[in-house]
């Protein structure tokens, strides 16, 4: 799954991939299945009647580890670039990042990789 999204008036480009939660253990040193499911304890997920489009409203700020959130967005945009600078560098190179706009529209991305598309061969 691939987004591009403008972030203080660049085009970013992220990308989930089943390496996705590799790269961000690799990079980070954390199972990113436990940090991901602590955060969806605040978050309600939303699903668009028009598009049926997922994503998620903030609904507990207590339970949200904004720290996470900078990982796992840092992640997507490396996985979709390999080139892009280490986590606080590329985001020093942004005037502004505004991290509760970015959520939303990456969280299906996010949880893409949790869901199933295979189906079972079990008769």
């Amino acid at each position: 799954m691939e987004k591009i999204l403008t972030i203080d008036g660049r085009q970013v480009p992220f990308k989930s991939t089943g390496a996705f939660l590799l790269k961000y253990k690799a990079q980070f040193g954390r199972d990113a299945m436990q940090d991901i499911f602590k955060l969806q304890k605040a978050m309600e997920d939303k699903v668009d009647v028009e598009t049926g489009e997922k994503s998620a409203k903030i609904t507990n700020l207590e339970a949200l580890d904004l720290e996470v959130f900078y990982n796992l967005v840092w992640t997507l945009a490396k996985t979709a670039d390999p080139e892009i600078a280490p986590p606080m560098e590329w985001l020093d190179g942004f005037g502004e990042f505004p991290l509760l706009e970015i959520i939303p529209e990456i969280t299906g991305m996010i949880f893409s990789c949790l869901s199933t598309t295979v189906q079972s061969k079990k008769k």
